[in-house]
């Protein structure tokens, strides 16, 4: 920083897309900070450093980052500056702030732009890390492949159609996505390059009679190429977008400039009309098609089975377990499940105090063993190539409290209010949020995350644009209106430190209700198919709707899941999935 004479430097956990999670290239924040988790921005200064990270990491970050000198900003916390209020009364005229321009969406750029005095100095040129990072690992490698149209229900064609009708109701002469997802999405193709997101790193530029794909060619084999040349898709290096962008002039283009990178804008702003619109591909993608959602619902069958076959050998074994072995277990039941590519995300297998953090993950240092009472807290989820999971269960290990009971009652009650509800089209997420949120409000209490959000189809586990929030919170995009075909988790949760975590997740399906003279009403249908334990629950909590729902729930949950089992083991499925 006193070489390139910066007076504070952002070092954000991003890759050159966005991408929620990233490949080990790009984990510069955990290196510098200690800090691990999936979300958080370090600012170093002159004279100090500041981790911002929100509600889920707190209790992590907290201990990960001790005694190294830097300050926890808590996201969202009364009294605690956003980075850019901080970096507005910290920066004075004539001091330089850096970053790397590939590594900040434009659209935060832009604004901090605005906030600072116009006499501060912007450098975005330079990667600061990658000269202290003496092995820094290599950029990520993965052979891409084809997702069959029996998975995708639409070929490349029929979607780069929707995606130029979007294109010209916005009178755009090109089209640039950064989102990898979205061009995983688009083209029906997939790899590895980021861990449980099966994506590769590249670049889209849509034009109406060409498509360019800049993406390393190494990773494109013969049958791809082949491919690529039959649907009129170009191949060029996929750093080579900076140049090709700073020959492009007089053109509309479309691009979202909270997915893609500053200096991409940067490199054709001067000379071309920007149109700021969300990807077309985001809406699309999101609204499943028919195929996709009777592929869902297969995998939710295949995957609930692996759940449910984990929760009994987990009753029955738990006293020689510990939380990676439990979750090596599950894993092992997936991975040996027709179709499976890859779990989705880390498992969280969380005992006992563990669990009030929300994303914790085990290690040897952490890891303790099931045995004694408890409840035992479990986030997972697969990918297949039918669809993908997301699913969290609390069980009861040994005897539980009747405070544990009421709290996993209360959070039960929560998920089956957002179940149930029936709503006019038109919605959001945040005029639900309040469903699931109201029980767990009415004890004074509340989780610092969102209730759910939208999930990919052999894609990212986290999918934006529908989701449950009581706020919106721009960044994370999952305000949008919710319309049939949306899939979203109902993850309601009670986590007290020092104490015990709960969650109950399950995916939702978003389906039409019926159409009256007072409006078009739709409603959830819900698709995970794995019991709900129990034994931790205290019936006299619930109402007779709420024991209905759950009785149904269980009741079906039975029916998917009844064939794969037989003698003791369908007994015992009979047992935890009976009527209360």
């Amino acid at each position: 920083m006193n070489i390139f004479g910066m007076n504070a430097y952002i070092i954000p956990t991003s890759d050159f897309h966005s991408t929620e999670y990233v490949s080990d290239y790009f984990k510069a924040r955990a290196l510098l900070s200690g800090f691990t988790g999936s979300a958080g921005t370090l600012l170093v200064t002159t004279d100090g450093a500041y981790l911002w990270t929100d509600g889920r990491y707190f209790i992590q970050a907290e201990k990960q980052i001790a005694g190294r000198g830097i300050e926890l900003m808590r996201m969202g916390q009364p009294g605690v500056p956003t980075i850019e209020e901080f970096l507005k009364n910290y920066l004075n005229d004539n001091m330089t702030l850096g970053f790397d321009g590939r590594l900040l969406n434009a659209s935060f750029c832009l604004n901090l732009r605005k906030k600072l005095k116009s006499t501060v100095k912007i450098n975005c040129n330079e990667d600061l890390v990658n000269i202290i990072w003496k092995d820094r690992p290599s950029l990520p490698y993965s052979l891409i492949y084809k997702l069959d149209d029996y998975y995708t229900g639409l070929s490349y064609k029929d979607k780069l159609a929707k995606v130029k009708a979007e294109m010209t109701k916005g009178k755009a002469d090109l089209l640039i996505i950064s989102a990898l997802e979205d061009q995983a999405w688009l083209y029906n193709l997939r790899a590895n390059d980021i861990l449980h997101t099966p994506v590769f790193l590249a670049f889209t530029i849509i034009a109406e009679g060409q498509t360019t794909l800049f993406v390393d060619e190494n990773k494109v084999d013969l049958g791809i190429k082949k491919y690529l040349d039959e649907n009129n898709i170009e191949i060029k290096p996929y750093q080579s977008i900076y140049s090709v962008l700073k020959d492009i002039k007089n053109k509309h283009i479309m691009m979202d400039l909270h997915k893609v990178n500053y200096l991409i804008y940067s490199s054709i702003k001067d000379n071309n009309a920007i149109i700021n619109h969300e990807d077309p591909t985001l809406l699309l993608k999101a609204i499943k098609n028919e195929t996709e959602i009777k592929n869902s619902k297969a995998t939710h069958i295949r995957d609930g089975l692996c759940v449910t076959k984990f929760m009994k050998y987990l009753k029955e074994n738990h006293e020689d377990l510990t939380e990676i072995s439990a979750s090596d277990y599950l894993k092992d039941l997936r991975m040996s499940t027709h179709g499976y590519v890859d779990l989705s995300f880390d498992t969280i297998a969380a005992y006992k105090d563990h669990g009030a953090m929300m994303h914790y993950s085990a290690t040897e240092e952490s890891n303790i063993s099931l045995a004694g009472d408890g409840l035992f807290l479990v986030d997972s989820g697969g990918h297949y190539l039918s669809g993908t999971t997301d699913i969290t269960r609390t069980f009861a290990l040994g005897n539980i409290t009747d405070e544990m009971k009421m709290h996993f009652t209360t959070v039960l009650k929560s998920v089956i209010r957002l179940a149930r509800t029936t709503f006019l089209k038109g919605c959001t997420g945040q005029n639900l949020d309040i469903l699931a949120r109201g029980p767990i409000w009415d004890l004074l209490i509340d989780y610092k995350c969102g209730t759910g959000h939208g999930v990919g189809n052999l894609l990212s586990v986290h999918e934006a644009p529908n989701g449950f929030r009581w706020q919106k919170v721009p960044e994370r995009n999952d305000s949008a209106k919710l319309v049939p075909g949306m899939i979203t988790t109902d993850e309601p949760g009670i986590y007290l430190e020092g104490k015990y975590g709960i969650r109950i997740e399950n995916e939702m399906l978003c389906v039409a209700k019926g159409k009256t003279e007072f409006g078009e009403f739709l409603g959830f249908e819900t698709i995970t198919y794995a019991p709900i334990d129990l034994d931790a629950i205290n019936p006299d909590m619930l109402t007779f709707e709420e024991k209905a729902w759950l009785n149904d729930y269980h009741q079906t949950v039975f029916e998917h899941l009844n064939e794969f089992f037989e003698g003791e083991d369908l007994e015992w499925l009979r047992k935890y999935t009976r009527a209360i």
